[in-house]
Formats: C-alpha cells, structure tokens, sequence
C-alpha cells in the first residue's frame, strides 16, 4: 500500500509541476485580449502623462518578455513606484503578466 501510494503522490506531484510550466508560459493571442488598460499609454508614441507629475510613457511594443514581466511584477508588488501603473498591475494574476508580456514582446 505505502508503495503505491508513494507513485500516486509522484505522479500527481508532476502533474502539478507540468500545469504550472504551462501557466508560466505567456500567450500572446490571450495578451492581446488583455491589454486594453496598455494600449492607451504605451501604444500612444509620444505620449506623455501629467499625473502625479508630467512624464513620458515608453512604448512597450518589442521589449524583452523577462523585463516586462519583472516590471509588471514590480509594480504590483510596490517594488516599483508609479501609483497608476501599481493600481492596475495589482490586479493581474501572474498568467495575465505573462500572456501581456508575449504579446507586447511580440509587437512592434
């Protein structure tokens, strides 16, 4: 008994592993559905935001995936200070950073 308990627990442990390596992995096509709080900012070139103070806001469109997602997270997080962009990062579920991050480091 304490055998074939010991493999049920191994298998379904690796189940759980392998559905997290696939949540992890961002979808682009999902980003895209996703990004409409994004592309008023940072799909605008020039954009600037004059709110708490005035600066620009950089296009995200080809940057690198980890630095999106370490960003968003950051923000999230309160690592990274910027009260709009830590208002709508707090609400994304790291599936929702990751699938934001393959779209925008897809696009151009």
């Amino acid at each position: 008994m304490q055998n074939i308990t010991t493999k049920a627990f191994a298998v379904l442990f690796t189940m759980i592993l392998g559905m997290g390596v696939a949540q992890a992995e961002g979808d682009a096509e999902a980003g895209k559905q996703k990004n409409a709080m994004c592309q008023g900012c940072h799909g605008i070139e020039g954009f600037q935001v004059a709110y708490p103070k005035v600066y620009s806001v950089p296009l995200i469109g080809g940057q690198s995936k980890d630095y999106i997602e370490a960003s968003l997270k950051a923000y999230r997080s309160g690592d990274r200070m910027n009260e709009t962009m830590h208002a709508i990062a707090a609400d994304l579920s790291d599936q929702d950073i990751s699938d934001l991050a393959a779209f925008y480091s897809a696009s151009k």
